[in-house]
């Protein structure tokens, strides 16, 4: 095993967590496999350090596990939604220790538009006019504590109301407990009937006083707006760089991955499930 030496490796307390809630390997499968090559600490370790510093897939140091294997860990854990899973696994663990219940009812959505790099194709990108940002936005939806939910990236161009429709629908499949939705004025009007009729969501926008002035905090809002700061403490995230729209969406859940699990180990949290239930769940 590696050393630990770079501030996005995972902590003991922090690999406990995480260890129990990847896919079983194939090689303890029924159906058998070749036995993984490079430890999984290690295959989580530079993921986190590809989020956190920013750094290109090829620029990975040495002493992790070649890139291509890395990225391919990465891939395949998003593309079987494993990554979701252990976001939701995490989130319902630390409402748990606030003394809540383990799946949010209330919730809060908003968008941030951010600019892409020369990686990303024309087809999956756009002008957000009123940002004045050339690039994608990340639509996201958390909980009344700011713990991410899911994530959704667009090109910029597209307006809050038209993709909250694809959000609003993914949230209900996911999550079919929840009902409130709060909002800024962007998704008021014709969504608000749309998502009570089609989806039985209520949307409650909040918007800005009349007669403010100058920064104003408003009610909810100001959660998922703390949220979308927080994903932007990894620099990977302060552009889109991905080539994939899952992609961006995978390593911004990663970003909210270890956010929730340094908050966990901090407080000195123990796992409450085991490998097969998690996988199962």
């Amino acid at each position: 095993m590696r050393q630990r030496r770079y501030p996005s490796d995972t902590t003991n307390a922090e690999w406990a967590l995480l260890e129990p809630l990847l896919p079983e390997p194939a090689c303890e499968t029924r159906r058998g496999g070749r036995p993984e090559k490079h430890p999984r600490r290690e295959i989580v370790d530079a993921i986190r350090y590809v989020v956190d510093t920013g750094c290109k897939w090829r620029a990975l140091p040495a002493d992790f596990p070649p890139w291509r294997t890395v990225w391919g860990f990465m891939a395949r854990w998003a593309a079987a939604g494993i990554v979701g899973q252990i976001r939701d696994q995490l989130a319902s663990h630390i409402r748990r220790g606030m003394g809540k219940g383990p799946r949010a009812v209330a919730t809060v959505i908003d968008s941030q538009s951010v600019k892409a790099a020369e990686t990303v194709s024309k087809a999956t990108r756009g002008y957000d006019a009123g940002k004045k940002i050339n690039g994608r936005k990340r639509h996201m939806v958390v909980d009344t504590r700011g713990l991410p939910l899911m994530v959704m990236v667009t090109p910029a161009d597209l307006h809050d109301a038209a993709a909250a429709k694809e959000v609003l629908f993914r949230l209900r499949l996911m999550h079919p407990e929840i009902t409130i939705v709060w909002a800024d004025s962007a998704y008021a009007g014709k969504l608000v009937d749309w998502a009570k009729q089609h989806l039985n969501l209520t949307i409650k926008p909040v918007s800005r006083p009349k007669d403010a002035s100058g920064f104003v905090v408003l009610p909810r809002r100001w959660v998922v707006e703390r949220s979308l700061a927080w994903m932007m403490h990894a620099r990977r995230h302060a552009r889109d760089y991905e080539r994939l729209i899952q992609h961006s969406e995978t390593l911004i859940t990663w970003a909210a991955i270890t956010l929730i699990t340094r908050r966990l180990a901090r407080k000195g949290a123990t796992p409450s499930w085991t490998g097969k239930s998690a996988q199962a769940s």
